[in-house]
């Protein structure tokens, strides 16, 4: 015997605006449609404060810019910049980087930190572009991720900044403004990318990050948040937090003070009728030992 089933989705009207799906496909699109506004809200916030932003790091090629990502590792933009302007002088392309001795690399970049490994990222991943893919560097995000000590950040700024796709680069400053403002609940990198990329569009990804990442550095370091003069005060919820922190402080305050002042009103009017009803030193000496008053 053959059976038929029928699935239906049950819906409920909304005023204004069209029927939403109940179950968990609509939980998911109503989801989504909730997340995208505050996304939304925060890119055009950034992009009017901040306007359009850049990559940091300085490069001539995609290649440069795969081996200045690289040193950024635990340093600063600023100390890589420094580095890869006599670097790339000696060595521009991969196949240069392929030939050169390995001593030689860990003493350029000494100044960025883990040289070590830095410069056997280096190496393998210049190699790797020569042998494998010709000298050319690869175009996409599985090829990028195919390079020795290539993850989906390094990919990510490559893509982006270089090669003109898609790509959102989740460094220290963006995750930690994701988990404040509510753009992502967790703390994995990929994780955060898959939630911001899923509500913003592509062409927004890139920017999105550098405005995230200069509002870190800038308005909101992890050690000192400039939260009363902070743009995104309203959406942060480190700024909410506090806020009810204080009125919880403030409440419990008040309450202390009510507490006190019961507390000292039955006391004093204890003292006032004890001092009433004991007689004065002076009343004490005029008085005879008869209890008559000279």
């Amino acid at each position: 015997m053959k059976l038929n089933f029928i699935v239906l989705i049950q819906t409920e009207p909304r005023s204004p605006g069209p029927c939403i799906p109940r179950g968990l496909y609509g939980l998911f699109l109503y989801g989504m449609k909730t997340k995208s506004a505050p996304a939304k809200l925060i890119y055009d916030k950034l992009l009017s404060v901040y306007g359009p932003q850049k990559c940091f790091l300085e490069h001539m090629t995609p290649f440069q810019l795969l081996v200045a990502t690289i040193l950024s590792a635990q340093c600063t933009d600023k100390r890589v910049n420094m580095v890869t302007r006599e670097l790339f002088k000696r060595w521009p392309n991969a196949e240069a980087f392929a030939s050169c001795g390995r001593e030689e690399l860990e003493r350029a970049i000494f100044t960025c930190g883990f040289y070590r490994a830095k410069a056997d990222h280096i190496l393998k991943a210049a190699k790797a572009i020569v042998e494998k893919f010709h000298g050319e560097l690869p175009g996409d995000m599985e090829g990028l991720l195919q390079l020795p000590g290539v993850g989906r950040k390094t990919a990510n700024v490559v893509l982006g900044d270089a090669l003109g796709q898609p790509g959102f680069p989740v460094d220290t400053h963006v995750r930690r403004l994701a988990g404040l403002t509510g753009l992502s609940e967790s703390s994995d990198p990929e994780v955060i990318e898959s939630d911001i990329c899923a509500v913003m569009p592509p062409e927004t990804w890139a920017q999105f990050s550098h405005l995230l990442i200069v509002h870190g550095r800038t308005r909101c370091p992890a050690n000192r948040p400039d939260c009363p003069g902070c743009e995104l005060a309203k959406l942060c919820h480190h700024t909410k937090a506090d806020k009810t922190v204080e009125k919880k402080t403030s409440a419990a305050k008040k309450t202390v003070k009510a507490s006190a002042k019961k507390a000292v009103k039955p006391a004093a009017k204890k003292t006032v009728a004890k001092k009433a009803a004991s007689p004065t030193r002076a009343a004490k000496k005029t008085t005879s030992k008869s209890g008559r008053k000279l």
